[in-house]
């Protein structure tokens, strides 16, 4: 492999002390690419180049940083995250592999084809957001205790489904090439919604020769077609059980299963954000597993409690319960619309439940009391009326406090719900802000008696 890093007009960001690094590293890395091609040089040689790109790319990574707490950039903190990254996981795992191969000629080409890699893509894009030209591509990753919920979850598996030591190389890892590999794609959805989960899986042919491969007694260095259907039954199980770490998944059914060619596998990256983006290095190849499904920014998933984080996340679990603890507020109603447009009003001061009946309204009170039942009037089979009857009929629900909704203001109406002795009612074509103040209005009172 005759490589050589060209420097571009496209790669200067138009930052002078950043550029100039930048075509440093470049040079640096295009030194390494000779020194490797000539036989002559000793192992020595080659170790000392590379500490000496590692040292100068930590010392750039510093300035860098330095150069956007200056400036009061924005993504600093991202920025940091990436170069922490590249600096704890990507250049370790390459200098085992390194140390590992003796520092022979394919093992330093693949530790230049990373950097070389990891260098241009930064540079194109985290590097050049710094001037507000580019959107960060790293912008919407999961927090980073949460993507390290998911690397430990896929490192069991990895070691308990196919017996694999593996480690983490990158978790913000940006659509680069590595070895053979084959690139498949499951995309997860449901009927309700247009939220899906496309799920991106790449595998280096070596890891699925030595694994599935193996136990189905496949001798040949090369796939077929028995070989990739076993994978990806065996695929769709493992990302079912990793998507088990989400409360959501269950409502998803899998809506598209594609095997893509490198090139479609890179436009998505192209073309998207990922939420979870992961590298890693098991003792038979490369694997990464990439997520595109934005919902997860909004509903983050459970995060496995181990000996090393029980007792933090135990108490941070109690803390953010006692924070999040909201007034609880069931809403029936036959009508979705009435029930819907309510929620949306009152959903941020109030925990909001809803039902479509009155036999439901009983089993929902029944398994989680609300302090606030706003009960349709007229519903068909069991009514508003055969609810709060049954309720004032309990000794452990008679003191609920339920507001009647109703579309009628005349005076017959209003004096048969005030006669069944509810604590208030609600005409449904109010003016919104004047539900939400009569509903706020009623919790100050009861908070203060």
């Amino acid at each position: 492999m005759d490589n050589q890093l060209i420097w571009k007009d496209e790669f200067n960001i138009g930052i002078k002390i950043i550029d100039e690094e930048h075509q440093k590293l470049f040079r640096i890395i295009n030194k390494l690419f000779a020194l490797k091609g000539e036989e002559t040089k000793s192992r020595r040689a080659c170790q000392e180049g590379v500490k000496y790109f590692k040292a100068h790319a930590l010392k750039h990574f510093e300035d860098e940083e330095k150069y956007m707490e200056l400036t009061g950039y924005e993504e600093l903190e991202m920025h940091k995250r990436l170069h922490r990254d590249f600096r704890e996981n990507s250049l370790p795992a390459l200098e085992k592999e390194l140390e590992r191969e003796n520092y022979s000629p394919p093992a330093v080409e693949h530790f230049l084809a990373v950097c070389a890699g990891w260098l241009i893509g930064h540079t194109l894009t985290e590097d050049r957001a710094i001037t507000g030209e580019k959107m960060s591509q790293w912008a919407d990753l999961l927090p980073e205790e949460e993507l390290m919920a998911v690397e430990q979850a896929i490192l069991e598996l990895l070691k308990n489904m196919f017996q694999l030591k593996a480690q983490v190389i990158s978790n913000a890892y940006d659509g680069e090439r590595f070895g053979k590999g084959v690139y498949y794609r499951l995309v997860y959805g449901r009927e309700t919604d247009d939220k899906q989960w496309e799920i991106l899986l790449v595998f280096e042919d070596s890891i699925l020769l030595n694994t599935v491969g193996k136990l189905m007694g496949v001798r040949s260095d090369k796939l077929d077609i028995m070989l990739l259907n076993a994978v990806r039954y065996t695929a769709c199980q493992f990302v079912r059980r990793i998507m088990n770490h989400y409360p959501s998944i269950h409502s998803y059914d899998m809506t598209e299963e594609n095997l893509l060619t490198y090139e479609q596998f890179h436009e998505i990256f192209e073309k998207k954000k990922p939420q979870i983006s992961l590298l890693f290095s098991t003792d038979k190849g490369y694997f990464s597993y990439c997520v595109f499904a934005p919902q997860l920014l909004e509903n983050s998933f459970w995060i496995p409690l181990d000996v090393s984080n029980a007792m933090s996340e135990i108490e941070k679990y109690l803390a953010d319960k006692e924070k999040s603890a909201k007034p609880k507020i069931l809403i029936v109603d036959d009508s979705i619309t009435v029930r819907q447009r309510i929620k949306r009003l009152l959903d941020e001061g109030y925990d909001i439940s809803e039902v479509g009946s009155g036999v439901a309204a009983i089993r929902s009170i029944t398994l989680d009391r609300p302090d606030l039942i706003l009960l349709d009037y007229e519903m068909p089979v069991c009514d508003g009326v055969h609810v709060l009857e049954m309720l004032h009929s309990d000794r452990e629900f008679a003191d609920i406090p339920v507001f009647f909704l109703t579309g009628r203001d005349d005076k017959e109406s209003v004096k048969k719900v005030l006669a069944l002795k509810a604590d208030g009612y609600l005409l449904k074509y109010l003016n919104p802000m004047d539900i939400k103040k009569r509903i706020d209005d009623f919790f100050k009172i009861k908070n203060l008696t």
